[in-house]
């Protein structure tokens, strides 16, 4: 945590591309926040949700927030400072202010008052992917949906550098800086820029998945995200008319009413505004998936066919391809001595950590460096780089397997896999003076076979609060892809940071692979603008590929067939989405009736939907009931389930009813906690719509 006398100063800005030339600043606040630790502190920071009053949807904002103070303690916060920090109109029906739990318990018996959370904190997640997705310029479906043009893109990240090529032709008239949110906003919809390389690697046109929507950016993230500036951003989101949102943050699956993000979007969904959120890189694990609600579509991450080989040559004549998007032209590929500060004992996440090379002769050497702990392999290099190393091999975990990483290092380097990080650590054991060479390959295409996979790090169902909804949703391209970067980056840097040199950077994360989804919802909100978000969220879906690029099932970081637990509905295939055939729609009503049947109070599913609700009048549904596209039940032996859904033909504004029954038998005892998957499909002339269906025995 934070200390809590520390202030921060969160500038939410809302930036609204007009055009690629031109910048409009629409929105700006500076409000003086201070974090306070959770435990031990007089005052925190509380969301409090109170009904609406019967004028409240007619009163200006200064009497929504004079409502909203009626309900604060009449002093003011500790140090003197302003109790009441966001006053919100669209996101949630309250606001966010500096509480102590005693003053928290004292606002319950004012009328009106609903329920209060403290703030959270939420974790960011941190060229070739349009053609890897058959998204060319010349393509159909670009061409039909104008690349975007004429839909509104929210971003919620940590702001943008808005000199960036990538965001105007001529260049953008702003002084906003920072250091992430231009990765995950030209992945949605930044424009075209030509010559686009990570260190001469990787070359070519960069451009967003829908390069000509327009772009607002809302700053709600420094270095971690709070709730009470998430719904800020969402609030002003919904008041500027935003399309489609993208999120790439999250926090480990909570109950709804206590996830500011849950709540936030579903007053967007209730808007009309679709929300791609990243489903966390906290995979393989089971369970680890976030931004789980329904009324989001939830993001893993796939690799994509391009390699930046590097390759290692071991004193023993073997070889091992690995990745780094550094790849000097000068570095000879000659034998060196090999330092593994590892056999020493240090743990896997400590090595080549700060002071983990103390006393270790690394000068001269290349050194071998584990993945995890609290640098990244580019800090590690650093690191490395420093106490004399001139070259290091980055060893993947038995969790990471097959899926190395092309990152910007600072030195010459090889990210490899686990199996080949168990043949190095092996030769290093027989070998009386290991040596080995590094040698650079360039951007090579159409390998690996087994694309798209999924990431070793992405978030993996099923979800801690909502395990009768599939999650996560799909996958799409969120592995060594290029993008917008505000700085330089390698071994040489631009100490200018002059933002208006087309900088990029090669990233990989849950976070990319969301705003791949939100510029493909751009693309489909374009061509379909009657659309609903649930309908975008099936046509994707019902639509998505099942099969890698060689014909056999998509794989997982251990190339292993991958469960859909990991993948979802498949990888997004954006052609497809844009003719589903039939679609799986939902609207405000089904998720109250959802959230009613996940057994919350009224007030916890008021609070939520931002409107007074009653279970007991509401038609609650269990959560494999709500009309999903995909299907997930919980079984026992000798026992028979019914689950029904609506489907709507597009084109002929038909919808039919049907029922799916399960029944199990003898065969299922002793089998508890064992998933079962399979897949119903709707299949004519033209399309194959696909629910793809896990079932728990229980």
């Amino acid at each position: 945590m934070e200390n809590p006398n520390h202030k921060h100063l969160l500038l939410l800005t809302s930036l609204l591309l007009l055009s690629h030339s031109d910048l409009i600043l629409t929105h700006t606040q500076l409000l003086p926040i201070v974090r306070c630790s959770g435990h031990g502190a007089d005052r925190d920071v509380y969301i409090v949700h109170v009904k609406h009053p019967n004028t409240t949807h007619l009163l200006a904002a200064a009497d929504r927030e004079t409502y909203y103070k009626s309900f604060l303690p009449p002093t003011a916060a500790a140090g003197g400072e302003q109790r009441l920090m966001y006053s919100y109109t669209h996101a949630i029906s309250g606001f966010a202010a500096r509480l102590s739990e005693a003053e928290v318990e004292a606002m319950a018996s004012r009328e009106g008052f609903v329920r209060a959370h403290r703030d959270k904190e939420y974790q960011l997640h941190t060229t070739h992917s349009p053609g890897f997705l058959d998204l060319h310029p010349d393509h159909c479906f670009w061409k039909e949906s104008n690349f975007g043009a004429g839909v509104i893109i929210g971003v919620l990240d940590t702001g943008v550098a808005p000199f960036h090529p990538s965001f105007s032709d001529a260049g953008w008239r702003s002084r906003r800086r920072n250091g992430r949110a231009p990765a995950t906003s030209i992945r949605a919809a930044g424009g075209f820029v030509n010559g686009a390389s990570v260190l001469g690697q990787e070359k070519g046109s960069a451009a967003g998945l829908a390069p000509r929507a327009q772009l607002a950016v809302y700053k709600v993230c420094d270095k971690a995200c709070f709730g009470s500036d998430v719904l800020a951003g969402i609030d002003q989101a919904i008041a500027d008319g935003v399309d489609v949102l993208s999120i790439s943050f999250g926090a480990r699956s909570a109950p709804f009413y206590d996830d500011a993000v849950a709540i936030g979007t579903m007053a967007a969904a209730a808007w009309g505004i679709f929300v791609s959120t990243s489903a966390g890189n906290e995979g393989p694990r089971e369970g680890s998936v976030e931004n789980d609600a329904p009324w989001v579509l939830t993001v893993g991450a796939s690799t994509i066919d391009r390699t930046v080989r590097s390759t290692v040559k071991l004193g023993n004549g073997q070889q091992i391809y690995g990745e780094s998007a550094y790849q000097p032209g000068n570095f000879p590929a000659t034998q060196l001595p090999i330092a593994y500060p590892g056999a020493r004992g240090i743990s896997r996440a400590k090595t080549c950590s700060d002071g983990s090379l103390d006393g270790v002769n690394v000068r001269g050497k290349i050194v071998l460096c584990e993945t995890g702990g609290a640098n990244t392999s580019v800090e590690k290099g650093a690191i490395v780089r420093r106490a004399g190393g001139v070259g290091m091999i980055v060893m993947n975990g038995p969790t990471e397997m097959y899926t190395p990483e092309a990152r910007a290092h600072v030195l010459p380097a090889a990210h490899v896999s686990y199996a080949d990080a168990v043949k190095l650590k092996a030769y290093m054991k027989i070998a009386p003076t290991p040596t080995a060479a590094i040698s650079f390959a360039g951007t090579l295409y159409g390998t690996p076979q087994a694309a798209p996979a999924v990431a070793a790090f992405s978030g993996r169902g099923p979800s801690a609060a909502n395990n009768g909804v599939l999650k996560p949703d799909i996958i799409g391209p969120g592995v060594n892809i290029v993008a917008a970067w505000p700085k330089s980056v390698g071994a040489s840097s631009n100490p200018t940071n002059d933002e208006s040199i087309a900088t990029f950077n090669m990233i990989s994360g849950t976070s990319p692979a969301a705003a791949h989804l939100a510029g493909i919802a751009a693309l489909l909100k374009a061509s379909h603008p009657d659309w609903s978000p649930a309908a975008i969220k099936s046509a994707m879906m019902t639509s998505a590929d099942t099969l890698d690029r060689s014909g056999n099932l998509i794989s997982d970081e251990g190339l292993q067939a991958a469960q859909y637990l990991a993948t979802g509905a498949g990888h997004v295939n954006p052609t497809k989405a844009d003719d589903p055939g039939l679609v799986y729609d939902l609207w405000f009503s089904d998720y109250v009736a959802y959230l009613c049947g996940l057994g919350y109070t009224d007030r916890q599913v008021t609070s939520i939907a931002r409107t007074g609700v009653e279970c007991a009048s509401v038609a609650a549904i269990a959560a494999e009931e709500l009309n999903y596209p995909t299907i997930v039940v919980a079984i026992g032996a000798n026992a028979q389930k019914t689950v029904t859904r609506t489907a709507r033909v597009l084109g002929a504004n038909e919808t039919a009813v049907f029922d799916v029954y399960f029944t199990t038998g003898d065969d299922v005892e002793g089998r508890t906690g064992a998933v079962a998957e399979g897949q119903l499909r709707w299949v004519s002339n033209k399309h194959t719509v696909r629910s793809s269906i896990s079932i728990t025995f229980i």
